[in-house]
């Protein structure tokens, strides 16, 4: 695989190399890129402005639908990429491309969709003659940084709104796993004026660093670390920023919930992509007379999550990004049972392999749950009432989705009203996700807003216009 840059794939003698974290074999080799090829990229995204700025919003709709159709045709191929380089089962990556399209398509209707609005300029004393209006234009050149564990889709969320808003894109996937990426910017490259898009590789520090201090970036949209989110925004000056900086996702079961149905949503929401999802249930908060038959539930249905060959149809869970991933899991979990959490089951690790895993008695200031732990485990915190379950889910620094179960809505309204998070989730898992809402969270979590309508908001500036 190679560099986009101004329409041209771009080789590099120095290589990084892409692993499948299933059996350490190497699939392919990236670009080493550095600064130099940054400033090219963003020369050439600068120099494409032009361009995108001067189509018709029906053409660049028209070119986005057959982006889309390039990457249906190229769905199996793309999905068998993403599970090769980040361990995700097949399924679980099929999956992905399906949100992929979609948001694709979403991002093909919006960008005829980008309205002003009319000022009443007679409202104020000066005014009583004249007309006013807005007008929405594009920002110029956005800087996409996206990660690991959904490859395509998050990179989608960044890039589809850019182009629909007619800015240009210079794209940086993640090296450990670039490989889908990098095809999917290829196949956009090819429909779109040279230098739309261009996608690069190689060591973060090197290549964020340009992209994030040029004075030819007008937007930079991150996801990743909380420490390269909070040195984005301090380097980035007067640039726009969206920064989706992970969460310490809260479900809380209420003694009124549907346990079945909660049970279902912890398990569904801990173990998918081996918990390495910024929206995972990272803290499960049960209420007291409820928690024994929810964890013992728990317990039966996590020892049935089957982990393996993420090409294999039949695998709930394949391994973790890489081996450092997985000994990061593991002492977050032996220092909670050093501490007096209960391991009720898992806790095993083998290479990039972490058994999916459930500690019971686990306290609100233990490691685990005050940090974002990106594996595959399901932590319960007991709690009394309502009360204390808001409290602890309002005790990390982080506040990106929350879930309640409940059948009693009081209980809801004020869940919703006091917890600490950007979308508040009732009778669902924080793990759920459509691609046309508002996504963002709050605190540490972040700032800004994704989903196809408000990225395409944020990827534009408005202009007046005043007519005496």
């Amino acid at each position: 695989m190679k560099m986009l840059i101004e329409g041209k794939l771009i080789d590099k003698n120095e290589k990084i190399a892409v692993e499948n974290p299933f059996n350490n074999e190497i699939i392919d080799y990236v670009p080493s890129g550095d600064a130099e090829d940054v400033k090219k990229a963003i020369s050439a995204a600068a120099k494409a402005t032009k361009s995108m700025k001067e189509m018709s919003s029906r053409k660049l709709s028209r070119i986005m639908y057959d982006i889309h159709q390039e990457l249906k045709e190229k769905h199996q191929e793309i999905s068998k990429l993403i599970s090769l380089e980040t361990g995700k089962p097949i399924r679980d990556s099929r999956v992905e491309m399906d949100r992929s399209l979609q948001t694709l398509l979403m991002a093909a209707e919006e960008s005829k969709r980008i309205y002003g609005e009319t000022i009443p300029m007679d409202a104020a004393i000066a005014g009583r003659t004249a007309f006013g209006f807005t007008i929405k234009i594009p920002l110029g050149v956005v800087a996409a940084i996206s990660p690991f564990n959904y490859p395509v889709n998050l990179a989608i969320h960044k890039i589809a709104p850019a182009l629909a808003a007619k800015n240009t894109v210079v794209f940086k996937p993640s090296t450990k796993a670039p490989l889908a990426a990098l095809k999917m910017a290829e196949i956009m490259g090819r429909h779109l004026p040279d230098g739309a898009v261009n996608a690069i590789t190689g060591p973060g520090g090197v290549l964020g660093d340009q992209l994030v201090t040029s004075d030819q970036v007008n937007k930079v949209s991150f996801t990743g670390s909380v420490a390269t989110g909070l040195s984005i925004a301090r380097k980035a000056g007067m640039k726009k920023l969206t920064l989706e900086l992970g969460g310490n996702d809260p479900l809380i079961v209420l003694d009124d919930a549907d346990i079945d149905a909660a049970v279902l949503g912890a398990v569904g929401g801990s173990y998918l992509n081996a918990g390495q999802v910024c929206i995972g249930v990272k803290r499960l908060i049960v209420q007291e007379s409820v928690a024994d038959e929810f964890t013992e539930q728990l317990v039966s249905r996590t020892q049935k999550v089957k982990t393996g060959d993420p090409l294999d149809p039949e695998t709930d869970m394949g391994p973790l990004i890489d081996e450092e991933a997985a000994l990061n899991v593991e002492k977050s979990v032996n220092d909670a049972i050093q501490k007096g959490a209960q391991l009720l089951c898992g806790g095993k690790r083998e290479g990039a392999f972490f058994q999916p895993t459930v500690l019971d008695h686990v306290q609100v200031d233990m490691e685990l749950v005050q940090r974002e732990t990106f594996g595959p485990v399901s932590p319960v915190i007991r709690v009394e009432n309502l009360d204390e379950a808001i409290k602890a889910a309002n005790s990390t620094p982080y506040g990106l989705q929350a879930g309640v179960f409940t059948q009693n809505i009081t209980n809801a309204k004020k869940a919703v009203r006091e917890i600490e998070a950007g979308s508040v989730l009732i009778n669902k898992q924080p793990t759920f996700r459509t691609d046309n809402m508002p996504f963002g969270g709050f605190k540490m979590s972040g700032m800004g807003k994704e989903g196809v309508k408000y990225a395409v908001e944020d990827m534009t500036r408005t202009k007046m216009v005043v007519i005496g």
